[in-house]
Formats: structure tokens, sequence, C-alpha cells
């Protein structure tokens, strides 16, 4: 099992790394603050906890949610974070070893992938601000979502409460019933502001690799 380690030091340096990404790249970040040990150990349950799952993270910022992951992998899984940010790529090298940590963009996630000689992921978890992408980029990364699940795979997908009611969010909420068989919300009440989770499954089809979709 991965060995963890946390402690005020660590979170400290998490809040300010996170705090520093966030005032100069905000839409990059596209949140208040680190979401919660409440809200990630919800995400961690679309993780298997048998066999060598192979689990990725989009945009895990500072790592907030990688430890709850972590907790639930087995041995010989694979971790894999894909961080926008040189910045944040590089602190979670440091502060979450056993990650492997890719610095990208999310609507290059099969290149990225078939770059580190991944096939396909047992899940994929969301943590990037999909509310202020624009109807082409939310269309684009879902399909290289999709393209890069295992039939039997989950995505997750985390967003405010109150961005899930913009235009955008809705948006989103009406992609995701139109990719995946089965969409299912939970929300976390015990954060601030509240937390929408989407847990998607079976993936209702798998376009062409790299192609670009029209909003």
């Amino acid at each position: 099992m991965t060995r963890i380690t946390r402690g005020t030091a660590g979170k400290l340096a998490e809040y300010r790394t996170f705090l520093g990404t966030a005032v100069r790249h905000p839409r990059m970040i596209g949140a208040a603050t680190p979401t919660t040990a409440a809200t990630a150990a919800t995400v961690a349950q679309v993780v298997p906890t048998t066999g060598r799952p192979v689990v990725v993270e989009l945009g895990p910022g500072t790592g907030s949610l990688s430890n709850g992951i972590a907790r639930r992998l087995p041995e010989g899984a694979r971790h894999i974070g894909i961080e926008l940010s040189r910045e944040l790529a590089e602190h979670l090298r440091s502060s979450k070893p056993w990650m492997h940590v890719a610095q990208g963009d999310a609507g290059d996630l099969r290149a990225l992938l078939d770059g580190m000689g991944v096939d396909r992921a047992d899940a994929v978890i969301s943590s990037i601000p999909w509310s202020l992408l624009s109807g082409a980029d939310q269309e684009h990364i879902l399909e290289q979502v999709t393209a890069s699940l295992r039939p039997h795979g989950a995505f997750t997908a985390l967003t405010y409460v109150p961005a899930g009611r913009t235009s955008g969010g809705r948006q989103f909420r009406s992609r995701l019933g139109s990719t995946f068989d089965e969409v299912v919300t939970h929300t976390t009440w015990r954060s601030f502001p509240p937390i929408l989770h989407y847990i998607c499954r079976r993936p209702l089809h798998r376009p062409a690799q790299g192609a670009r979709t029209a909003s």
C-alpha cells in the first residue's frame, strides 16, 4: 500500500502553492480552496481496491484529492496525475512521490497516456473547472476521457454547486448525459461551497482519437 505522510508543514505548503497559483491563474484553478477530506473520501469510492488498476487525475492541483485516492489503491496500481500548471506539477512530484505526474493539457489525455505506455484507465477523476470551459473544450476533453476509459471504468467530475447552475455548468451536465449511459450525482455539504459530484459509467461511444467537435 502507498505510504502517505501528512503534517502541518505539508498542509501549509499545499495552501501556499494553491493560493499562489489561484491568484496568478484563476481560470486554471477554478476553485476557492483545496477540496476537503470529505470530498476526497467521496471521490475515492470509484477507485478499484483489487487488481492492478490505473487511476488518472485530471487537474490534481496541489493533490488535495490524491491522498484519499492513494489510500484505496492496491499494490501494483498506477496513479497518474495530468496537471496543466508547471508549478503545481513540480509540487506534486515533490509532495506525492507515488504519483506519476505529467505536465500537460487534459485535452491531450490520450497522447499523454500513450507516452506513458498506458492503454486504458480504470477510473478518471477530474477537478478541472468544467463550467469555465467552452462547449468545444468540454466536448473534446470528454472525447479524450471516453477514448481512455476501459468499458467498465468510471469517470468522476467535481464542481461547486453554484457553478453547476451556470450556463457552462448546465452544458457540461447535458454533455455527460449524452456521453455516458449512467450519470449519478452526489453533493458533499461538508464543504464550502458545497461540492457537486458526477459519477459516470459506461461510455456510449468512442470517437476517433484527437477529433475535435464544435460546440
